[in-house]
């Protein structure tokens, strides 16, 4: 078991010596440390599966470790510096901008998956940047760059591994170095893939043109994507493809987050039964808190984890309202989700433009302001490389008991959202919080009804999913009822600062 850097239980030490067996095969050697070039052959897909704690996280890094120790090439999506042909790479990967972002804070350089299909085209000036800041060139004099601001791009480089966010370091402006995106062409080796319960099939059919060797890391427990019938993509491989770590992880104090969420593995439990686990552990550990109302503060970058679609709305309703938003307008800081790029084919590049940079179905995104240009927006991506940008956008308000929603933002075309302060527990998938705000009523909605999925009942499904994205603390509301706002909303949390030269409007969809 050769790179391993630290001790393995039995079942990741099983897993970690299957994985490299399977890379020896193509020609990647953990234990001989040698390096083949890559060989026709059948694609294969591996997974290995494990609920929360089980060390899934932990066994990724230390591959992605002991591959980059052997001189594998980490792909980022960033950009890529000249092609070898006896060259391996490896990239990692996530279905979201939150959930690579997750994997970036424990050292795993992730992206999105958006991010390896398709790669940027730089201006052949800015190339040589990244050539320079990548060790395949020599420092490039510049016009537009002085020393200092070389300098700059190489210390900010050399802490993240990032072209753009060393460009941006130096004071560029993603659309001054980057004039566009383009399919990938070119195959890469090896890909790992986190959170791949969230995968559908097209994505996986995607990922298998590109990646000859595919690792799936997945929870079996979570909810399947919509439309798959609550089959995941790895469910149907079997056999030595099919890596199981069983065992769970704790940390010295146990974790009561996931003493919960495992509890509901038992098929006797019911939700009354459950409902007084959380009550005993509220007692005896403040990292659980049973709310008497949803926290309004903690719903601006924190939203409120809810099954069915009617709460989320009212909720968000209520939340505007405690924090005096007004109807047509929205405030700077209130949380949004993107719902997907409303483009037509044509516009085909602009869609990939955006979906680059972080825009996809499903991000999160802090709405800083008004742009330049009417229906344009100011925003900040969460957990994006490079998060602010402005853009074209439709912003829908959902409001209770109306089939239309209103609009207060709407260019004709461009990036769609909804409002964050709420989302389903669906759509939390991939991600994670610091504190996160289960709302239990939904919950107790779901146990009434009876309904199941693949074979266990919905509402664990959904209590699971919604307990493991709390990183350090579950908040569990069993009311109706909304806590006033102690703070007014605004963007000083957000990890980059909110600068003149961040927010200067890129108009990403000029001309349309």
């Amino acid at each position: 078991m050769a790179g391993a850097a630290v001790t393995f239980s039995d079942d990741q030490a099983a897993a970690f010596d299957a994985l490299a067996e399977a890379m020896r095969k193509v020609g990647v050697d953990l234990e001989a440390e040698t390096l083949l070039p890559a060989a026709e052959g059948k694609a294969q897909v591996m997974a290995v599966i494990g609920k929360a704690g089980s060390g899934k996280t932990l066994l990724l890094a230390e591959l992605v470790t002991a591959l980059e120790g052997l001189g594998v090439e980490l792909v980022s999506g960033d950009w890529e510096g000249k092609r070898r042909r006896d060259r391996r790479t490896l990239a990692i990967l996530a279905p979201t901008n939150k959930a690579a972002s997750v994997l970036r804070t424990r050292g795993v350089p992730a992206t999105t998956i958006h991010r390896i299909l398709y790669t940027p085209v730089y201006d052949p000036e800015y190339e040589k940047v990244a050539e320079w800041l990548a060790g395949q060139g020599e420092r490039p004099e510049i016009e537009a760059l002085t020393e200092a601001m070389l300098d700059r791009a190489k210390l900010v480089y050399d802490a993240h591994k990032s072209v753009p966010a060393a460009l941006a370091a130096a004071g560029l402006r993603g659309s001054d170095f980057i004039t566009g995106w383009k399919r990938r062409e070119d195959g890469l080796d090896i890909g790992f893939v986190d959170e791949s319960s969230m995968l559908d099939e097209k994505q996986l059919d995607d990922l298998r043109e590109i990646f000859p060797m595919l690792v799936l890391f997945g929870d079996p427990a979570q909810l399947a994507p919509v439309g798959q019938s609550g089959e995941m993509v790895f469910d149907r491989l079997s056999g030595p493809r099919k890596l199981e770590l069983r065992r769970i992880h704790r940390q010295e104090a146990d974790n009561p987050i996931l003493d919960l969420a495992h509890a509901l593995g038992d098929p006797d439990l019911g939700f009354e039964q459950f409902e007084r686990m959380v009550e005993e552990a509220a007692a005896r550990d403040e990292r659980i808190v049973l709310g008497a109302r949803a926290d309004s503060d903690l719903m601006a970058r924190s939203p409120v984890l809810v099954w069915r679609n009617a709460t989320r709305i009212r909720l968000i309703r209520a939340f505007r309202l405690a924090h005096g938003a007004p109807e047509d307008a929205l405030l700077p800081g209130e949380p949004l989700i993107c719902d997907g790029i409303e483009l037509p084919v044509k516009h085909r590049k602009k869609r990939i433009d955006l979906e680059a940079r972080g825009l996809i179905k499903g991000a999160q995104v802090v709405y800083l302001g008004p742009g330049r240009k009417p229906g344009f927006s100011r925003l900040h991506v969460v957990g994006a490389e490079s998060p602010q940008l402005s853009a074209a956008s439709i912003v829908k308000i959902e409001k209770p008991d109306e089939e239309e929603p209103f609009i207060p933002y709407a260019a004709r075309m461009g990036a769609a959202f909804l409002h964050g302060a709420a989302v389903t527990i669906h759509k939390a998938q991939g991600s994670q919080w610091k504190d996160v705000q289960v709302f239990a009523p939904d919950l107790y909605g779901a146990a009434r009804m009876g309904r199941m999925e693949a074979g266990q009942a919905l509402w664990k499904r959904l209590a699971y999913v919604a307990i493991t994205r709390a990183e350090e603390r579950l908040i569990w509301i069993r009311r109706y009822a909304l806590s006033k706002p102690t703070t007014p909303l605004g963007t000083d949390d957000l990890e980059v600062p909110v600068t003149p030269l961040t927010l200067q409007a890129q108009d990403d969809l000029e001309g349309i």
